[in-house]
């Protein structure tokens, strides 16, 4: 298991760029039993850990020497410098089982593509799951060889899951599909039919929005 040290840090708020001037990024972790704290790792370590297990595998944090299992969640990163500036760490019970996303990885060709100029239409990129923290998988693979003619797809019930592994959605949910290719005068009224789009709230970013006030209540203290 990927392992990353961090310590406790009493610095919070606009003050924590000092941290970042010397190589640590801010923090927080937080999770089911244990008080929520403010901390600090290295960037470099931390840039490495995440290479390494990505958002869906168990890291063990050593917080100023005592470890957690956790789960590295909401990555905050430089608008411009594309660098992460805050991460949030997920302490997990390893005998609950949890709903991760898992990030999916396209392999494979599609015979649609290939021979009849179908366009290929990813509508996941990743899926939620659900099973005990140490049956998280990694990433999920998706084979666009069931993409074999136009109009096919791949729906969540045809992903093979590990044992212990269970998908949230549903299973006539679709992952990926193959498309008729368009005329040039299909296109041209796609485009001048693009018009105003709705603004829709989901679901995921309400939560991200209950995460992000608590985060800040913590940077407070």
């Amino acid at each position: 298991m990927t392992e990353l040290n961090a310590q406790s840090r009493t610095i919070l708020g606009t003050k924590v760029k000092t941290l970042r001037t010397k190589g640590l990024l801010p923090a927080v972790l937080y999770g089911e039993g244990i008080e929520s704290k403010a901390i600090a790792t290295s960037f470099v370590d931390f840039e490495r850990a995440f290479r390494a297990a990505g958002e869906s595998t168990l890291v063990t944090l050593n917080v100023d020497g005592k470890p957690y299992n956790v789960l590295i969640h909401d990555v905050a990163y430089h608008p411009i410098k594309g660098q992460p500036i805050h991460a949030d760490f997920y302490a997990v019970r390893m005998d609950k089982a949890i709903i991760a996303t898992v990030p999916l990885q396209f392999v494979g060709e599609s015979g649609a593509v290939k021979t009849e100029g179908g366009i290929l239409v990813k509508v996941m990129h990743e899926m939620e799951v659900e099973a005990l923290p140490k049956d998280l998988p990694h990433e999920l693979h998706v084979d666009l060889a069931l993409l074999a003619a136009l109009d096919s797809k791949v729906f969540v019930k045809d992903i093979k899951l590990p044992n212990g592994v269970e998908a949230t959605a549903d299973g006539d949910e679709i992952i990926a599909l193959i498309e008729t290719p368009r005329s040039a005068e299909e296109i041209e009224a796609l485009d001048q039919g693009a018009g105003e789009v709705a603004e829709v709230k989901t679901e995921a970013e309400e939560k991200r929005a209950v995460k992000e006030a608590e985060k800040e209540k913590i940077e407070e203290k």
